[in-house]
């Protein structure tokens, strides 16, 4: 499946579509591995058991800003800014961390349990949120791939369920994340990307009313939010040369 997507158009659909404040500025409008992407993570420490630990404080470039006019998210979700591909703790050198990267954008949820880049991170609850407009995939049927623009049917941002960590060796520090995809091979839309021949693989997308569940959901019900998103509530559009 295709590793790149489209950022919310504006600031103002943070607040309205995932009820957290908006970042104090927008990224690129693509992101693709390696590049630096938003996405949503559950507030660690609740405010009646203290401030939270030192090693657990988002730094102030993660985080988006705070405008009185956005009130604190009762779903306890916070906004953080990482790299698209996820780097392990185990990496030793922020060199190594660059290559693994780039093939740690995605993750098949069957493996995100077992597999030794993710076990630790599956395993510690870093579960996140991408908010995206859109996902690129590359339609094959014609022999070229076609880059085609997949969104929701009715123009509202998507939440694609996703891990996220936090690297560190000395003074350098990585925050990074990874999208989970779903088989897709009986989908009725997502059946017709990728390569010929491979398995079709798509987005974990989330039912706007699963976000704060899939960050809080107990370990063993958190497979759970692991299914195809409906086709009919998809989009999808050839990517217009310019």
């Amino acid at each position: 499946m295709s590793t790149q997507y489209e950022c919310l158009k504006s600031p103002d659909l943070y607040a309205e579509a995932f009820g957290i404040a908006p970042p104090a500025a927008l990224l690129g409008k693509e992101v693709w591995p390696r590049q630096p992407g938003f996405f949503i993570r559950k507030v660690f420490v609740a405010a009646e058991q203290g401030p939270e630990p030192a090693t657990e404080a988002a730094p102030e470039s993660e985080v988006g800003a705070a405008p009185d006019s956005v009130p604190a998210s009762p779903l306890g979700m916070e906004l953080a800014q990482g790299q698209f591909g996820l780097v392990p703790t185990w990496v030793k050198s922020a060199s190594d961390a660059k290559l693994r990267s780039t093939k740690l954008a995605v993750t098949r949820y069957e493996t995100m349990s077992t597999a030794t880049a993710t076990r630790e991170t599956w395993l510690k609850g870093q579960r996140c949120i991408i908010p995206m407009q859109a996902f690129l995939e590359d339609d094959w049927r014609s022999r070229k791939a076609l880059p085609t623009r997949i969104a929701r049917v009715d123009g509202k941002p998507i939440g694609v369920a996703g891990l996220w960590e936090r690297w560190t060796q000395g003074d350098d520090e990585i925050i990074s994340y990874t999208l989970l995809t779903v088989n897709a091979n009986s989908h009725a839309l997502m059946n017709r990307y990728g390569q010929n021949g491979n398995e079709k693989r798509m987005p974990a997308i989330l039912n706007e009313g699963a976000y704060g569940a899939w960050l809080s959901a107990p370990l063993e019900k958190a497979r759970e939010f692991m299914r195809a998103y409906p086709a009919h509530l998809l989009l999808a559009n050839p990517v217009q040369k310019k």
